[in-house]
């Protein structure tokens, strides 16, 4: 479906230490039709980040900094507050997901087919870099999990794209500063019922000597988010307080 482009879109772009994409990473995004407004949220970089955001001077770009590295999931929490477009996406501040795609993830918003949408980097045919396979193995494996507490057929839960109707995210009490933001997020838009659509994506993933920050501990704490914030988990944590 063709959709005539509009400024509708606030961009929340969580930056830690990312000297070597943000800049480039902002051409991008700005360079798109859908956006109305980027909000950046530097959390505590310690390279070059804040004097390259200083010198950038653009009215739709708006740079909020915290004092101390908090972690992704705090630094979004700080810019979905900031938000006021009609829709928010999270956009990661290096190269991995493309903001030329913006239009294919909006389409079922815009149609007012989805409160919430999920770009999966394993639905598309688009390209995508051939990195780790435990990795993947890793995403698929939480993605299961997440659905088995969810109820969802989710195949990308751990994705950087999630795109929401501005009030459905600003409704929503982000607990997690890390990234366990993924699964609790996930697991609240399950809990609230609101309207879920998947689309492919392409993908070009970086690795770990280019900067990739995401570990195994991440890993373990995001099952422990997909058991705590699912609603079983929630009613079975209650029951032992209760006792």
């Amino acid at each position: 479906m063709s959709l005539d482009p509009r400024p509708c879109l606030s961009v929340v772009v969580p930056c830690y230490n990312e000297e070597a994409t943000i800049e480039a990473l902002l051409g991008q995004v700005l360079a798109s039709p859908w956006v109305a407004e980027v909000i950046v949220v530097d959390d505590g970089s310690r390279d070059r980040s804040r004097e390259i955001l200083a010198s950038l001077h653009n009215p739709r770009v708006r740079v909020v900094l915290h004092e101390q590295n908090q972690g992704k999931g705090a630094a979004l929490r700080t810019g979905f507050a900031h938000a006021t477009a009609e829709f928010v996406i999270v956009q990661d501040a290096d190269l991995e997901y493309d903001p030329s795609e913006y239009s294919v993830v909006l389409e079922p918003l815009l149609t007012n087919r989805a409160d919430v949408v999920f770009g999966s980097r394993f639905l598309s045919g688009r390209p995508h870099r051939v990195l780790y396979f435990w990795h993947s193995m890793g995403n698929k494996f939480l993605t299961l999990m997440s659905n088995m507490f969810t109820d969802l057929n989710l195949t990308d839960m751990e994705t950087c794209y999630k795109c929401f109707r501005r009030e459905v995210i600003q409704s929503i009490d982000i607990e997690e500063d890390r990234f366990g933001f993924e699964p609790e997020i996930t697991a609240k838009l399950a809990r609230g019922r609101w309207r879920i659509y998947e689309v492919g994506i392409s993908y070009s993933g970086r690795t770990y000597d280019e900067g990739k920050k995401i570990g195994w501990r991440d890993g373990v704490r995001a099952i422990y988010c997909i058991v705590r914030y699912s609603a079983v988990g929630d009613k079975y944590l209650k029951n032992l307080l209760d006792r």
